[in-house]
This record gives C-alpha cells, sequence and structure tokens, in this order.
C-alpha cells in the first residue's frame, strides 16, 4: 500500500438544520485498492459520497487529496482532481449512442465541427484498456444495451478523463447473476490499474469478493475502518446493524484492537 492515500478526509461534519448527519468522519482511499463504504439506509453513506462530490460542502473538517489540502466547493472541483462518481441511476441518455454519452458535455471539436473518428477512437480504447468485451459497437444506442453493459459504459465514462478516485453507488443493483460478475471483475481491474475505487453496497456477498478495506458507517459515525481480510460476513451485518461487533476488537477510533 502506498503511504498516502489519494483521497483522506478528516473530521468532517455536516448538518442539515437541526439533523446532524455527519459527526466527526474519517475517511480514506488508497491507490490500486477497493474501498467499499457500506451501512444501513440512513446512516450516512449518500452525504458523504456527496460531499466528496462536491454537491454538498462539509461544516467542518479537513479534505486531502494525494497528500495535499483541496477544498472542493462544487463538482467541477472534485472533477478536476481526478475525482468521478458513477450514481445508482447512472445519468446516461438513451437516445444517444456509446461515443455520445461517455463524452457528453466534454466534445471534441474541430473548430465548430464534433471530432467523431477522434471520440470514436478514444472510446474504442478505453473499453479496451478495461477489458469490456460485451459491447459489440460504439455505436450503439444506449437504449439497446443490457444493465450489465449500461453499467459498464457508465464506468468507462468515468475513467475516460484519468481520473484517480472512482466511486460507484450500488453498481450491481438489479442486476443478473453474469452481470453482476462482469462489473465485479470491471471493479477489480479499475483497482489493479492504479485507480482508488469506492464501492458503495447494499450486498455483502459483493463487498467481500472485490473489497480490500471496508469503512462501515453507523448513525454518522464511522463504526469500523479494517481489511476486508480480517471480518466475516456476520461481523459486517454487525456493524452495519449494531455499530459494532463483539467479537470483532473494534476501538473507538474504528481500528481493530
Amino acid at each position: 500500500m502506498s503511504e498516502t492515500p489519494l483521497l483522506e478526509l478528516r473530521g468532517i461534519n455536516k448538518s442539515f438544520g437541526a439533523v446532524h448527519v455527519l459527526h466527526d468522519v474519517d475517511f480514506a482511499v488508497w491507490p490500486g485498492q477497493v474501498t467499499a463504504l457500506v451501512g444501513d439506509n440512513g446512516a450516512g453513506k449518500s452525504t458523504l459520497v456527496k460531499v466528496v462530490a462536491g454537491i454538498y460542502g462539509a461544516d467542518s473538517g479537513e479534505s486531502f487529496f494525494e497528500g495535499r489540502p483541496v477544498h472542493v466547493s462544487n463538482p467541477k472541483d472534485a472533477s478536476d482532481l481526478g475525482i468521478e462518481v458513477v450514481y445508482q441511476d447512472l445519468a446516461l441518455c438513451d437516445n444517444l449512442d456509446i461515443v455520445q454519452n461517455m463524452f457528453l458535455g466534454r466534445e471534441k471539436r474541430n473548430g465548430f465541427i464534433l471530432d467523431e473518428a477522434s471520440m470514436e477512437a478514444r472510446a474504442r480504447e478505453t473499453l479496451a484498456s478495461l477489458s469490456v468485451r460485451t459491447v459489440k459497437s460504439v455505436r450503439q444506442s444506449v437504449a439497446s444495451l443490457s444493465g450489465g453493459q449500461r453499467q459498464t459504459v457508465a464506468i468507462a465514462k468515468s475513467v475516460l478523463w484519468n481520473s484517480k478516485v472512482v466511486l460507484l453507488d450500488e453498481p450491481t443493483a438489479a442486476l443478473g447473476v453474469a452481470q453482476t460478475r462482469q462489473v465485479l471483475d470491471l471493479v477489480r481491474r479499475l483497482a489493479d490499474q492504479g485507480l482508488g475505487v469506492v464501492l458503495i453496497s447494499h450486498n455483502m456477498n459483493d463487498v467481500l469478493e472485490v473489497a480490500d478495506r471496508i469503512t462501515a458507517l453507523y448513525l454518522g459515525r464511522v463504526a469500523a475502518d479494517v481489511a476486508a481480510k480480517d471480518v466475516t460476513h456476520s461481523q459486517v451485518v454487525e456493524l452495519i446493524t449494531a455499530g459494532r461487533s463483539g467479537d470483532l476488537g473494534i476501538t473507538s477510533s474504528g481500528a481493530i484492537a
């Protein structure tokens, strides 16, 4: 593991009116690793992701990127750093093809004319670099793709712009067994290429299969930050549902005692 995380949050607090959602949250994403962010509904996962993405500003706390202090006040700040988020709805346009979706809002031009050849070549290269072979043509309409293919296109779109940290929100939700296998393999390949990957998921089988570390949130606090190999399925469930696991030896700081 690198000595410096790609992304590190320290003491993050976020409230909405009288509701204190995040309490002194510490969170780190390491290069070449998949960090699973888990927690029950209302634990604060979505709020934390939106703080990372610049959608919400933290009320207090510090953010670091590649060891440097940074201030992310909007999504463009996050994108400029190399942070991309693939939300559960994927944000793809059914009436456009794969190339048009991947370059939506960032189209390449020669003067006033779209550089279709360059965009098409870049889309092919990106999919090939991720070993995505399930898409027959980058000119396919997104409406014609399966759920798994749509997910791979959304992930490929997120890494097209030299991103360093990719957050994936429930990437296997509503997918079949074969499609889930494709997406999990892709998640692992992203980390193997040196990216820091954050996997937000309720599926503990998926989490334990691909994650290197697990950060569990409980009522807006970090219940544990542990190596995935050091916990069992039942222990992770206990952390999510009760904020602690009696036989795991979690300290108040969230580390293994």
